[in-house]
């Protein structure tokens, strides 16, 4: 599947993911700075991401528990979504995904 990243510069990073692979990883494979120090555990909003308004209503639900921890995050939009809890399906090729201004990968720095 494809994935379209849009970095906090305005950059746009194509990426591909198979099946079944979370959109954080698809991320991470692609360079973009999303931390997940919980490891998809949902401990954590460091792989928060905003879903481009088109594709938002082609996802499932968040479940109350990703709702509380979007909560914690810095940036926060109506079409906020953490990045672990997103499994890419057939229906997700062509993602558009903004990478919030304040993400920070600090296994990077």
């Amino acid at each position: 599947m494809r994935i379209r990243f849009t970095t906090a510069k305005g950059e746009n990073v194509e990426a591909e993911g198979d099946e079944g692979r979370s959109l954080l990883e698809v991320a991470q494979a692609a360079g973009m700075p999303l931390e997940g120090t919980c490891e998809g555990q949902m401990a954590c909003s460091t792989c928060h991401v905003i879903i481009d308004s088109e594709w938002f209503g082609k996802l499932p639900l968040a479940s109350d528990e990703e709702e509380d921890m979007l909560d914690l995050a810095v940036g926060v939009t109506g079409t906020s979504r953490l990045s672990c809890q997103i499994l890419l399906t057939p229906e997700l090729d062509g993602l558009e995904v903004q990478i919030p201004a304040e993400s920070r990968d600090m296994q990077r720095i």
